[in-house]
């Protein structure tokens, strides 16, 4: 799941090839005929195909993957090049003829912490992060100079933000080879350092404004790596502290444009022209080997789409698995993006699956008609449909007698390029690093004041994080999702083609037919042993 929301910067978005074809990719191709074959066309039955082992079995693969290739599986990394080999070849022995769609994107790699000192008039060296912290898309090497401000009187700006430096006058007079000094305010920080760059300065830092809430060390982003100076975002104080003195400036980055992926594949049979989508990102972010953020979707929709090809679906079905999205969903924009308008009307809905398997998890839905949390700087506008897909949820883990809540569609997963198109979207989330409450504590288990995954974005997010009693829940309530929309989207869309799948819980009589468990908490030793053996 991506940390925070950021528009994609489209123009840097490259389209690619497929592997070993000559024209770029915009759908999945279609699998191999499956037959009559009904196996699995009934809610109970896939949902007790798709088995918490299966899901596990996937997960130690990338786990693996991230282990023999340097702890990560972000894209533009061999991690992740792997992690697609392996989704291409559990797809194609399942019988489907996955796609992969190549794209260009701009790669960030922090390889040492940056170092900030002032030479003279005091020697004096400066605290990473607290003090100051790379920006992302910093350029590298070593800044020593004088530090000059630039279009700034170094006082907090609390009214109009400040324009230093977001102009080429600015720099009017600025000595070459100097480091330049600019105030946080109204103009990317691409803008900024980009005019530094190209007056003379050989490094940059950008101090906070001096606001209230603006004033500590900041991680901005300069958008894409078109600067090859060093650029850090420091506290408010560091301007007055820097101003004027001889320092050094030094970063070691790697930034660039790579390659990545995203990987489709769909059903054989099914109304083309009414296509349920699910997907899930599979990269990871630099710094670990995101098992849970997110192996935990990807392995639940490998193991769902292997368990799909033993059903008949009305509805053409279409899984994706992302890339990029760690660096602002750039895998399913740019998908989005190169969806011709025909195709992109054919998209009956899209489920996102990002984090279904964190260790103090809440059943968390997307909130699709915003009842929870209007419209607003947190949370987007669920398209019309999208409040179906989210009480279809609700009503599931009601069936199963398990607690649910609303989550937002904060901007962070890669239901955004879709929802942005007018697609009904919904899916699942069991928490990144928010801090479970007394009450979710008293209804889900777990801890309060604990974050729902404490090692959200950290080195420490591979197979032990993960928390197979909430994927054994989730996978359940995944696969019931994408079988009932496979049938029918009439609740979502009113297309009437098809027919809907019954509740789980009239299915047949007795205990419920999912094979999940129905309690919250923590782990189960059976579901230890699904991950240690």
């Amino acid at each position: 799941m991506s940390a925070l929301f950021r528009p994609t910067a489209r123009r840097w978005l490259r389209a690619g090839v497929a592997l070993g074809a000559t024209g770029v990719v915009l759908l999945a191709a279609l699998p191999a005929e499956a037959g009559d074959d009904q196996t699995n066309n009934t809610s109970s039955k896939l949902r007790a195909a798709v088995t918490p082992q299966g899901v596990a079995e996937h997960l130690k693969a990338l786990d693996a993957i991230a282990s023999a290739n340097g702890g990560t599986r972000a894209s533009g990394t061999p991690g992740f090049t792997a992690s697609r080999d392996y989704v291409v070849g559990v797809l194609e022995k399942a019988g489907y003829r996955p796609q992969v769609q190549e794209f260009e994107f701009p790669f960030f790699r922090e390889l040492a912490p940056a170092q900030l000192s002032q030479l003279s008039p005091q020697a004096k060296t400066y605290a990473n992060p607290d003090d100051f912290t790379a920006m992302t898309y910093s350029g590298s090497g070593t800044a020593e100079g004088q530090v000059v401000a630039v279009d700034t009187d170094l006082t907090p700006v609390t009214t109009t933000p400040s324009t230093s430096g977001c102009e080429a006058s600015d720099f009017d007079g600025f000595p070459a080879g100097a480091i330049a000094l600019i105030q946080r305010g109204s103009c990317t920080f691409g803008t900024k350092a980009l005019n530094a760059e190209q007056h003379g300065a050989v490094g940059v830092v950008i101090f906070n404004s001096g606001a209230p809430g603006a004033t500590g060390s900041f991680a901005g982003t300069l958008g894409a790596p078109d600067v090859t100076v060093p650029v850090v975002g420091a506290s408010f104080a560091m301007g007055p502290e820097l101003a004027g003195t001889t320092s050094r400036l030094v970063t070691s980055t790697e930034s660039e444009f790579r390659t990545t992926w995203n990987v489709t594949a769909e059903t054989a049979k099914g109304d083309p022209n009414n296509v349920v989508m699910a997907g899930a990102h599979l990269d990871s972010v630099v710094p670990g080997p995101g098992i849970n953020d997110n192996g935990s979707g990807s392995a639940t929709i490998l193991e769902v789409a292997e368990q799909m090809a033993k059903t008949t679906p009305m509805n053409k079905v279409r899984f994706a698995w992302w890339g990029a999205e760690e660096l602002g969903l750039l895998g399913s924009e740019h998908y989005v993006d190169s969806l011709p308008a025909d195709d992109l009307k054919a998209l009956a809905l899209y489920l996102n699956f990002d984090m279904i398997g964190s260790p103090n998890y809440v059943r968390f839905v997307y909130d699709g008609n915003n009842s929870r949390y209007p419209v607003g700087p947190g949370a987007a506008e669920g398209p019309a449909g999208s409040g179906a897909i989210e009480q279809l949820f609700h009503n599931y883990f009601g069936s199963q007698s398990l607690a649910s809540e609303e989550t937002p569609f904060s901007g962070r997963s890669d239901y955004g390029p879709f929802i942005a198109e007018g697609v009904p979207a919904g899916g699942l989330f069991t928490g990144a690093e928010g801090v479970k409450t007394e009450a979710q504590a008293l209804t889900y288990g777990g801890q309060a004041g604990v974050a729902y995954d404490a090692c959200y974005h950290k080195a420490c997010d591979g197979i032990g994080n993960v928390n197979m009693t909430a994927v054994d829940e989730m996978s359940d309530a995944v696969a019931h999702a994408v079988l009932t929309y496979a049938m029918s989207t009439k609740t979502v869309n009113g297309s009437m083609k098809g027919h809907p799948v019954s509740a789980p819980d009239q299915e047949e009589t007795g205990s419920p037919t999912g094979s999940g468990t129905q309690s919250g908490g923590g782990l189960h030793d059976d579901h230890d042993e699904l991950l240690s053996s």
